[in-house]
């Protein structure tokens, strides 16, 4: 295997620009780039940017204004080493011809792209943890590092993870262990394969330090992670606005995401009620896709869940070994509040969490009956997201109800591996023994 991309303390760029040698490359890179030869050049990053026409800058969060995030600065790491690059959405957003330098540049060392945000932004935003209130929350390790626009208009964020301290890491050094980039990288592209409305690691590079942590075993290799996504807009930002009374801020953030998010809501007399009944939409989808994907996020406190239902943030995950509804994926949820069966329960509290937050925009009882779709949109989002993985075709809510409760019931009784099921259905008559046997 070929030699990882590596990049010592603050060198230029190559001096031989390597656009097109990613061209045909597969479609995202793993542990495995060729080796790039860094020289000591001082070519600004900028200059050979942007780097196609595909590349369609959108800094829209400053359209807030003040009171919505701080200004920060990135870490400056001994190393990078790249570790992984999404070229297959890196194509999608006009970033597929960058260098391994120029990536280097812009992902590892953060330097800004071009027409885009001149210095990063660590979101604020409040949340419910384990049903207790903090107050004390916001990007305590990532930022906002730029917007962009994709082939459709639509709007996209590239965050980061373990990128320095801010105004909110509190006691933590504000870092992401190359192990937590990694598994980041894997629930995103396993997610994403099954079908699941997922952010995207955009980029993991390793960054040299030496970490240590309580939880294993240290000291452990650093890296920083870059992630895609619709938002980083969470249910806690509306609740921190909330909390603070802060109720023209509320309305600018509701106005921003309609905007953006939700245009078709733009006409909408009760705009608030129709944002709430959309984003319970688009989480009880999310929730579905997860039952089906046998996912379990593992903290599903309401910092963690953006108002675009994106499944992002991939700590403490697991993926059910059989089915368990009392499955737990954090070591730390002794009490199993976000165990797999409880999901549902955890994403609709989150709702009322985030209706609660909109009460002086809307009518409470609008708000509440946006909130009563939330069962069934989720249990037509599980049957539709099962019957995908089986290749079955859908014959109607009812049918569709009963084969899914059939098939739990089997998979509850043999303590079949969940995917394993899925496996042996694609593999006929020859896997039918090993399935009848569990």
């Amino acid at each position: 295997m070929s030699k990882p991309v590596s990049e010592k303390s603050n060198p230029g760029l190559e001096s031989s620009a390597r656009r097109n040698n990613h061209a045909d490359w597969t479609r995202f890179f793993w542990f495995g780039l060729p080796s790039t030869a860094i020289d000591g050049a001082d070519t600004p990053a900028l200059r050979l940017m942007p780097p196609s026409p595909d590349y369609r800058p959108a800094p829209r969060f400053l359209e807030l204004g003040p009171g919505f995030a701080d200004e920060v600065v990135p870490a400056v790491f001994p190393e990078h080493v790249l570790r992984f690059r999404n070229q297959r959405w890196a194509e999608r957003v006009g970033l597929a011809s960058l260098s391994d330098a120029e990536w280097l540049a812009h992902f590892a060392r953060f330097e800004p792209l071009p027409q885009n945000l001149e210095r990063p932004l660590a979101l604020r935003y409040h949340g419910h943890q384990f049903n207790s209130y903090n107050p004390e929350l916001g990007d305590g390790r990532g930022f906002l590092f730029a917007q962009l626009e994709d082939e459709r208009g639509r709007l996209l964020d590239l965050g980061t993870k373990g990128s320095g301290k801010t105004p909110y890491s509190r006691s933590a050094d504000g870092r992401l262990t190359l192990k937590g980039g990694v598994r980041e990288v894997l629930a995103s592209e396993m997610l994403e394969a099954l079908g699941v409305y997922s952010s995207k690691s955009f980029s993991l590079i390793e960054t040299g330090e030496s970490l240590f942590r309580g939880d294993e075993p240290s000291p452990t290799r650093s890296s920083v992670l870059v992630r895609l996504s619709h938002s980083h807009v969470r249910i806690g930002t509306f609740q921190r606005f909330f909390y603070l009374g802060e109720n023209q801020h509320s309305q600018q953030l509701l106005d921003y995401c309609i905007r953006h998010f939700y245009p078709e809501l733009e006409s909408e007399a009760e705009r608030a009620s129709a944002f709430l009944r959309a984003v319970t939409r688009r989480s009880a989808r999310l929730c579905g896709q997860w039952l089906a994907a046998g996912f379990v996020h593992g903290v599903l406190n309401s910092d963690n869940m953006t108002v675009t239902g994106e499944s992002f943030d991939y700590g403490p995950y697991r993926f059910l070994p059989h089915y368990d509804p009392s499955f737990v994926a954090a070591y730390f949820d002794s009490a199993g509040l976000y165990a797999f069966g409880n999901q549902p329960r955890a994403v609709f509290r989150n709702l009322e969490r985030l209706a609660e937050a909109l009460t002086e925009l809307a009518d409470e009882s609008a708000l509440g009956a946006a909130l009563r779709e939330f069962t069934s949109e989720l249990s037509r989002a599980r049957s539709e997201a099962l019957l995908a993985r089986l290749g079955v075709e859908r014959m109607g809510d009812d049918a569709d109800q009963r084969l899914v409760s059939l098939l739990l019931d089997f998979l509850a009784a043999t303590r079949m591996p969940y995917d394993r099921l899925f496996f042996d259905w694609f593999g006929g008559a020859a896997s039918s023994e090993r399935a009848l046997h569990g």
